[in-house]
């Protein structure tokens, strides 16, 4: 199933999309997609619905985060190892774990403000992970039955304050709009193998980042299993796993970063697309 949301910041509607690619309304089953609205039982009943029976949503509503009411948005930094060497830093030996703050959560079409005074703002494609079941102490063997499914990320960083700034990497990754997730969450059913999917991205038509999922240092289920030894998961929970080299940091012979007036065009195979506008806060 792709699951979203659909509707004004702030009130979105829980939403299926069909094999035709239209949005049908599943408010009358479901609160949100959220919580338990994740957990395995409750994704199989949804999939058992005929999406034929479900009100079909007008065209040109806004799509929104396809994940509500999101508990921890955590982030895994340098997972590629190309990518640890664009930014000249050493390959980590277990996963850098930092956090976006929930007011960086955005629809995938929605503008991406750059910070006031900010010259360093930059793009990072991510595969997301939504946790269904949650847990503590998962063993890495049986951490993907957590997952409730994926989806298109998109870790916006501002490089100065991220790393010249003093302290921790969350003051640069954290920003409001630098999280926007969706269009779908993708069930895990209809993902066979997670580390087996392009992803690339797109500033005005060029392309930067052009990756797969398969070179990642830590997988899924290792991730998963990793910070369920620091935190219980929840479901809802979102984790972006990092991102392939082409960040406008590592360009050369100097680094390209975002103005106002851009567009940043985003996606990972089988799980959407995204197009963001940036603008000035």
């Amino acid at each position: 199933m792709k699951l979203l949301r659909y509707g004004a910041p702030g009130r979105e509607k829980p939403g299926l999309l069909d094999s035709s690619g239209a949005i049908r309304d599943l408010s009358g089953v479901i609160g949100d997609i959220a919580g338990e609205a994740l957990l395995p039982e409750s994704l199989a009943r949804l999939a058992k619905l005929d999406p034929a029976t479900l009100p079909i949503v007008p065209a040109g509503e806004r799509i929104g985060p396809c994940v509500g009411r999101i508990g921890k948005f955590i982030c895994i930094g340098l997972n590629y190892a190309d990518h640890a060497a664009e930014s000249n830093l050493p390959v980590p030996s277990e996963p850098v774990v930092f956090n976006k703050w929930l007011s960086a959560v955005v629809g995938p079409n929605d503008d991406v403000r750059i910070p006031r005074g900010s010259k360093k703002t930059d793009w990072e494609v991510e595969l997301g992970v939504v946790i269904g079941k949650g847990g503590a102490y998962i063993d890495e063997a049986d951490a993907l039955s957590h997952v409730a499914g994926y989806c298109v990320i998109n870790d916006v960083s501002e490089r100065e304050y991220q790393i010249e700034r003093g302290g921790t990497w969350d003051k640069g990754k954290g920003c409001d709009t630098f999280g926007p997730i969706g269009p779908w969450l993708v069930t895990a059913d209809e993902v066979p193998d997670p580390h087996k999917l392009p992803l690339w991205l797109e500033v005005d038509g060029k392309r930067y980042q052009n990756g797969n999922t398969s070179t990642m240092i830590f997988k899924v289920g290792e991730i998963v299993s990793y910070l369920s030894r620091f935190m219980s998961l929840q479901p809802g929970d979102v984790i972006s796993t990092g991102t392939p080299p082409g960040v406008g940091m590592g360009q050369k012979p100097e680094a390209v970063y975002l103005r106002a007036g851009q567009t940043m065009r985003l996606g990972i195979e089988g799980l959407g697309e995204q197009q963001q506008r940036t603008v000035d806060a």
